[in-house]
């Protein structure tokens, strides 16, 4: 019966319910009239004017019923459960007209989970309407209109409430969680949640704390077996359908308790809904939403308590990246890396800390790639916090877990130069670091903590480069059982090559650019660090960096160790190369000379380490070479400033760093002494024979020529006529050992018994004492505890000269060998003369840095007229036809056009009056350290302006070379006479 004057608004909403005597029996459903609900739908749809009416009233009889069911009233949870339903019609049949039902819908919602979200029943009809709206709105609304957001707002946060809420019966709890997380996942897929940007991270904190606690209470196997089910299965029944569908067109999941009696929900269950949610969350996300929606789950690990749960941390920041879309990927570890720089400052390292780095290489080791990713900045800010956190403490137990993530940047490889440019960035910490040590650090730790940042440094370098070769290996078709695993370290070279076979270790191209000798030249000094901990570390990651890394050139030993002639692959043109390397040097040769340099240092030094060398020159150390006395005034002032304790945190200068090097390098005696003292250890001469071992055997002619001189040096050093002091006595001894034991080296792998048979000789000629150890296994990728110098024995008396090693014999035997000719191009005389030539360490270092002019040595060698030509035409300090180490200035596009100017204006005349490309060359020179006209290249023209030559300045020039035939005109001839028209006659 219906009053008079009755709005009809009210009228229709009012038939759509039982009478009021009925209502307690219309369950359990508590479904509306349907006839009468029809026509209440087609009156809103058709006057949407009144929606507003209708959203009104229903909005006034919830919060009456919900008032009443609050207190018991059976009729009015009835009531209650009816108006919600009449919502969800409401909402679907008006989708169009949302925001006009917006206010009052989510209002209802919200009174209804406030006052009886206790009720499974009220709470499951409320989230159905809560996912209705979710599923048809604009999302325009939000943000615009407070008390709808406030609503909103609200009902997100009684929604994740019910999603992790805890309860002593399992299965209540499961159903009540499945309530809340089903109204999650609507929001998740609503454009609620994406359109209002400023709104995104408010509803991102609340929904992610609801979805990450139901999976970090399920073990890691039911995680992968529940993803596993939604792989095979990906569209769920309250998936989302807003992003493949238009608004008209989507259907809105229903939401139901279950049915007393049946068996309940599990743990699984739970986790595999909370799973799709954040699957899809993460899958909409795009650029700083995908950073925004991991900060919410790091907070939520904040609150909970979950950071010990660190296989539940990788696995969850694995998958993050796997479910953000492929360009928007690089988010992930950013943001992890940025929340473990914010913290590295803590007094103490704590779980957070350790949990975090776990997540960083879990998610570079995954199969995942990751696009955009700023790789450089990434090394940047983990070499910044590894260094921090030994500034905090040397001992600081993060350390081992920071060397991982920077080993583990090399698993995926995105573009050719990647892994150079990386190895590039750590190597030039590591030369300011061992340098200038770490800024910061308390002075009682000052030198532990720049031993230990070498150890990491290091460990990461190594790390970072045998990742790569994994990801190599496991991109090679042909070696499909090779697969990217979740390590950064790599199989021994022992292991691979068992795995490869025989002779076939590491013979596959490479897909990237090889971390070349000139940038792993800078750290050679190491070898003669003034730790032995430094020095053992860096003899495993040099014998490491030869094996694999260093180009070869086709010039290695078989799988026996024994080189041999390779007639296809070293003809002619291959001794050339091999023999104009040696002449004017190559970036291996010259690598190879620093190394024999430091080796000598190290076997015969008193003191090691740049900063200690400011002791002047031994009184036994003869001068290598007249002229050599304005580098070394440069050295010693350099080397004055360097033993101030200030700590600089700039790049030190290449001519600063040249001469504390050659300074370290001329304390190296050229005798050793009867009472003199030897820094190196026992065990230090091991780590050198392991050395040499590898250099010898991987690439056997360059370690030849330039190897063989300072074997012959090291051995006269050792020669001792009278008795000497103990200590002095067991270095002797072992420099005898270590030199037998690379003069057998060298017999097996050029084949000459004759050298073995000199070197058994004197090897067993030596006195009785420890040999030397042997260098330890290393796990790459990882930072192994310090190593501890074995010293050298006590008690070792030489009353006589130990036996010599007849170094002219095994120089007459290795010059005349048919396989060292063929290999080197050289006859018997230019060998033996190569090979016996004087050598000391300053001077072979500083072949390492400059290459020496020796075009009046070769006659009729086929180089091009415009290399012969260039020195006497160019000016006398123009550095181009020098070869410069490797500085940090990069190549740009000035240089390539300075060299095609420098080389077209020599044959066309048309390019003599264009105006040069103008030099940014303001730096100190790496070509003449310390010299004082060369300290600085102040900007200047590429190409001075000059007067005008004189008529047939060139000519003459040309004809006193003997080069070519020049025209009429004085003007070189081109350099590509067959490309030039011919003149009609």
């Amino acid at each position: 019966m219906h009053i008079p004057f009755t709005p009809n608004h009210i009228q229709l909403i009012s038939a759509c319910y039982p009478p009021s005597a009925a209502l307690l029996t219309s369950g359990p459903e508590y479904a509306p009239n349907s006839q009468e609900l029809s026509r209440l739908t087609y009156y809103a749809a058709n006057r949407p004017e009144k929606i507003n009416k209708l959203g009104s009233e229903l909005e006034k009889r919830v919060k009456s019923d919900c008032r009443k069911a609050a207190s018991g009233n059976t009729r009015a949870r009835a009531s209650l459960l009816i108006t919600l339903s009449i919502f969800k019609a409401l909402a679907t049949e008006c989708r169009r007209d949302m925001p006009l039902l917006s206010p009052s819908l989510l209002s209802s919602v919200n009174v209804a989970l406030s006052s009886l979200s206790a009720d499974l029943e009220i709470a499951a009809r409320a989230a159905t309407v809560f996912t209705t709206w979710t599923t048809y709105t604009d999302g325009l609304i939000i943000g615009v209109d407070l008390k709808v957001t406030d609503d909103y707002m609200s009902c997100l946060r009684h929604f994740a409430r019910l999603g992790h809420i805890e309860h002593n019966d399992h299965e209540t709890r499961n159903r009540t969680r499945l309530i809340g997380l089903a109204a999650l996942v609507g929001a998740v897929n609503s454009e609620a949640l994406y359109k209002p940007s400023a709104q995104f991270q408010p509803q991102v904190s609340i929904i992610m704390r609801a979805l990450l606690i139901p999976l970090l209470q399920v073990d890691v196997s039911v995680l992968n077996h529940e993803l596993g089910e939604i792989k095979e299965q990906p569209n769920s029944p309250i998936l989302d359908e807003f992003r493949s569908r238009p608004t008209l067109e989507r259907r809105a999941a229903s939401i139901h308790v279950h049915i007393d009696g049946d068996q309940g929900p599990t743990s699984g269950d739970v986790a595999n809904t909370a799973l799709r949610a954040t699957s899809s969350l993460l899958g909409h996300t795009r650029g700083l939403q995908a950073s925004l929606v991991l900060q919410a789950a790091l907070d939520t690990l904040d609150e909970r308590d979950g950071w010990s749960q660190i296989e539940h941390c990788r696995w969850l920041a694995e998958k993050a990246a796997e479910w953000t879309q492929y360009q928007y990927r690089y988010g992930i570890p950013t943001r992890l890396v940025e929340c473990l720089a914010e913290s590295q400052d803590a007094p103490q390292p704590t779980q957070r800390h350790s949990t975090l780095a776990a997540m960083i290489t879990a998610v570079f080791t995954s199969p995942t790639p990751l696009v955009n990713l700023s790789t450089s900045d990434i090394i940047a800010s983990l070499i910044s916090v590894t260094l921090r956190r030994i500034t905090v403490s040397p001992d600081d137990s993060l350390l081992p877990a920071l060397v991982e993530c920077i080993s583990s940047l090399g698993t995926h490889v995105y573009y050719a130069d990647q892994i150079q440019d990386l190895a590039e960035d750590l190597i030039r910490r590591l030369v300011i670091v061992e340098a200038s040590g770490i800024p910061g650090a308390g002075k009682a730790n000052r030198d532990k903590a720049r031993t230990q940042a070498v150890r990491c440094l290091l460990a990461g370098l190594l790390g970072l480069i045998h990742a790569a070769d994994l990801h190599d290996a496991a991109k090679d078709a042909e070696d499909e059982a090779k697969t990217v695993g979740t390590s950064p370290t790599l199989p021994t070279p022992a292991e691979r090559m068992s795995h490869d076979g025989p002779g076939q270790g590491h013979i596959r191209p490479s897909r990237r650019t090889k971390v070349g000798p000139e940038i792993w030249q800078d750290t050679l000094s190491l070898l003669c660090d003034s730790e032995y901990a430094v020095r053992a570390d860096y003899a495993m990651a040099l014998v490491a960096y030869v094996e694999n890394e260093i180009p070869k050139f086709a010039d290695k030993v078989d799988a026996d160790g024994v080189r041999r002639p390779r007639p296809l692959a070293e003809g002619p043109t291959q001794k050339s190369n091999t023999l104009n390397a040696m002449l004017y040097g190559d970036s291996t040769t010259r690598f190879l000379n620093a190394l024999h340099a430091c080796v000598y240092a190290l076997s015969t030094s008193p003191k090691l380490g740049l900063r200690s060398s400011s002791s002047p020159p031994s009184p036994d150390r003869t001068s290598p070479a007249q002229g050599d006395d304005s580098s070394a005034r440069a050295g010693d002032a350099t080397s004055d400033s360097v033993t101030t304790e200030r700590r600089s945190l700039t790049h030190p200068s290449r001519s600063r760093r040249t001469s504390l090097v050659l300074r370290m390098l001329r304390d190296a005696p050229a005798r050793i002494s009867v009472s003199s003292r030897v820094a190196a250890d026992l065990s230090d001469f091991g780590n050198i024979l392991a050395v040499l071992t590898t250099v010898h055997e991987q690439l056997p002619v360059r370690s030849l020529l330039t190897g063989i001189p300072m074997l012959v040096a090291l051995n006269r050093a050792a020669t001792v006529a009278d008795s000497c002091d103990p200590s002095t006595a067991a270095a002797v001894r072992a420099i005898k050992e270590l030199v037998a034991r690379a003069w057998l080296v060298v017999a097996k792998v050029w084949d000459c018994p004759a050298v073995a048979e000199i070197a058994e000789k004197a090897l067993s000629a030596l006195p009785s004492s420890s040999s030397l150890p042997s260098l330890p296994d290393w796990q790459f990728g990882s930072l192994q505890p310090p190593q501890h110098p074995v010293p050298l024995p006590d008690g070792v008396q030489l009353d006589t000269a130990l036996p010599d090693i007849d170094a002219d014999a095994i120089l007459e035997a290795l010059s005349s060998a048919q396989n060292v000719q063929e290999a080197t191009g050289l006859g018997q005389h230019d060998l033996l003369r190569r090979l016996g030539a004087d050598w000391s360490p300053d001077s072979a270092y500083r072949d390492s840095i400059e290459t020496k002019s020796r075009m009046d040595s070769l006659s009729g060698d086929g180089l091009s007229p415009l290399i012969k030509v260039a020195p006497a035409l160019m000016h006398a300090e123009n550095l181009s036809m020098q070869s410069l180490a490797r500085s940090g200035r990069g190549v740009g596009v000035t240089d390539l056009r300075e060299a095609l100017e420098g080389r077209s204006s020599m044959s066309n005349p048309n390019l003599a009056g264009r105006v040069p490309s103008i030099s940014t060359l303001d730096h100190t020179s790496s070509v003449y350290p310390g010299a004082d006209q060369f300290a600085k290249l102040a900007p200047q023209r590429s190409r001075p302006q000059r007067t005008k030559p004189r008529p047939g300045e060139v000519r003459e020039v040309l004809n006193k070379l003997g080069i070519g035939k020049q025209n009429g005109l004085g003007n070189v001839k081109s350099s590509f006479p067959a490309l030039q028209k011919t003149q009609p006659r």
